[in-house]
């Protein structure tokens, strides 16, 4: 009895140490050759913030159509593990997102790594002491549970791996604008949260074989607010200087052929439209990585590269971190002021010609596709001398309205759930304005695409804003152009824009003709017009005379007439949205 009394004493005083968590992954026990499931992910999550409890919080910010949690880690060895806290502190947030495309799953492992190693102090000695990394190890959530080792035919490793869209269909990295998935609704909700200033989206890229082991992408650096491009610029070059000290051989453009399965053709560089991370961002005036790990290098390889990469950014924004949060504080300040924004962008015809590592390939006719065919021969590597065009510039300019946009109430279910999602600042009109003076938008010509894409009938509207009269009422949505956001404003709200909500064929319902004349009606109306009209019947009449195919189109004679009859409905093809000199 005695005994006993002093063991638990004993166990008291000392209590029995518990054991470490587990941190090891699938991919680390077999050599990166597999990767594990999301249950791994949950199970890592938690045990993560068990072993660093000061440093890491793990936390749900979401759930998948299929009812999985979205994961995040916030990972810092300030205490700064929220949001806000991580305002309070004004430490710059990086933010590490994987799994965006779940068979490229590179991301998830690679940074589990790199984390682990920092929190022990064995890589980017010190800089979690700067910063936040917050770490999103499967954004794809659902795809990533469409496992299978099929998923992937032209990358080498994991076993298997997950799909490449939602179980909704969706590709996550065409939906930043639309934000249609709930998952991307779900992490721009964790964007207008936390800020970062950067954004890390980890990919591993299709294409054909050669030596280089990935491509950098930057943004802004082609785009966006001027005073950005060169600390993009400094930013990708720095990574890039990082890896080749670890025996990589980065490349700051998607390295992908400029006509497919040509290695001739050479490369172009782009900009990437608002749909994809890199053209997103650089929107909210933050910065933008998009990492390319090459599909042809095997999985321990591409993980080892992703990993170097993830531990050169902490470093990175250890050392330049608080400069650039700064640089893109002033950002938001200039955008407050924008007076014209790029739409698009095209990569001009100038080209330099670069050597480019690749392998000895053949292109000979094929019996099974009756196309050319192309074998490379990895045994043998050879220097490519190829065109590189990587000269960027702005195609298409708006100029922003002086106020902002006004949305009238109809229009207001549909719109309002973009904005909030985007963060962006808005007024919902409580009084009725009346017949107001605007800018409006008619598409001369309104072309809807053949076939869907991303569940979306797309749309071209072509035309030009236009002084006029219209009656807003009460309930109408203010966008103001005096935001931090203006060039994501412009970016939804000018129909031209690639990225538009109109492009995304929103508002396809008023591309289409509601009210229609009977023939026989018609043909007693444009006689009452003639009559009453000569200039009219002139027109007519030249239009006769000067159009072949006109004239031969009974159709075609009674709709000239239609068109210019009192009960032609104005509204066809006007856009739903007025541009505003007037601050409401």
């Amino acid at each position: 009895m005695l005994r006993n009394a002093l063991l638990l004493s004993l166990l008291a005083a000392f209590p029995l140490a518990q054991a470490a968590p587990d941190l090891s992954t699938v991919a680390e026990r077999s050599g990166y050759q597999a990767t594990g499931r999301y249950e791994e992910v949950q199970r890592l999550c938690t045990a993560y913030q068990k072993a660093y409890p000061k440093a890491v919080r793990c936390f749900t910010f979401g759930e998948t159509p299929e009812g999985r949690p979205m994961l995040a880690l916030a990972v810092s060895r300030t205490g700064a593990l929220s949001a806000a806290a991580a305002k309070q502190r004004k430490l710059p947030v990086l933010l590490v997102q994987g799994g965006i495309h779940a068979g490229e799953i590179d991301g998830k492992d690679a940074g589990f790594w790199a984390l682990h190693e920092a929190l022990d102090g064995k890589a980017a000695a010190g800089a979690l002491d700067k910063q936040v990394v917050l770490f999103v190890p499967v954004f794809n959530v659902d795809g990533h549970e469409r496992f299978s080792k099929n998923n992937r035919p032209n990358q080498r490793g994991p076993v298997e791996m997950g799909w490449r869209v939602t179980a909704q269909n969706y590709n996550l990295n065409r939906d930043y604008v639309k934000a249609d998935a709930p998952e991307m609704q779900a992490m721009l909700k964790l964007v207008n949260e936390w800020d970062p200033l950067a954004y890390i989206d980890l990919h591993v890229t299709d294409g054909a074989k050669f030596q280089p082991d990935v491509s950098i992408q930057v943004e802004p650096v082609h785009g966006g607010d001027p005073e950005l491009l060169p600390i993009g610029k400094e930013l990708r070059e720095n990574v890039m200087a990082d890896l080749r000290k670890q025996g990589s051989d980065p490349r700051h453009f998607y390295i992908s052929f400029d006509k497919t399965d040509q290695p001739d053709s050479g490369f172009v560089d782009s900009m990437s439209t608002p749909r994809f991370s890199t053209g997103y961002f650089p929107l909210r005036n933050r910065f933008a990585m998009l990492v390319e790990t090459h599909s042809w290098r095997d999985y321990p390889h591409r993980v080892k590269v992703t990993r170097n990469t993830i531990v050169s950014l902490m470093d990175q924004f250890a050392l330049h971190g608080a400069a650039w949060a700064k640089a893109a504080a002033e950002a938001d300040v200039r955008a407050a002021k924008l007076e014209n924004m790029a739409l698009s962008y095209k990569t001009t015809e100038r080209s330099t010609m670069i050597d480019f590592p690749g392998y000895e390939y053949t292109r000979t006719p094929s019996d099974v596709s009756g196309g050319m065919w192309t074998k490379y021969d990895e045994s043998k590597p050879q220097k490519w001398t190829v065109p590189l065009r990587d000269e960027v510039v702005p195609d298409m300019v708006a100029v922003a309205p002086a106020g902002g946009y006004l949305i009238p109430a109809a229009q207001a279910a549909l719109v309002e759930p973009k904005l909030k999602v985007h963060g962006i600042s808005y007024a919902v009109l409580k009084t009725a304005p009346g017949k107001v003076a605007v800018e409006t938008f008619r598409a001369d010509e309104a072309k809807l695409s053949g076939a869907s894409f991303e569940g979306h009938q797309l749309a071209s509207w072509k035309g030009a804003w236009k002084p006029e009269q219209r009656d807003v009422g009460k309930g109408a949505l203010f966008v103001p152009i005096a935001q931090a956001k203006s060039r994501l404003v412009m970016t939804m709200l000018e129909p031209a824009g690639a990225d538009s909500l109109a492009a995304w064929g929103f508002f396809n319902n008023y591309t289409e003709r509601k009210e229609y004349m009977e023939e026989y009606v018609a043909e007693e109306a444009a006689r009452e017009m003639l009559a009453a009209d000569p200039a009219l019947a002139a027109a007519f009449k030249a239009r006769l005379e000067s159009d072949p195919a006109f004239a031969k189109n009974p159709r075609a004679r009674l709709d000239f007439f239609a068109r210019r009859h009192g009960s032609w409905d104005e509204r066809q093809n006007l856009y739903p949205v007025y541009r505003s000199a007037v601050v409401y």
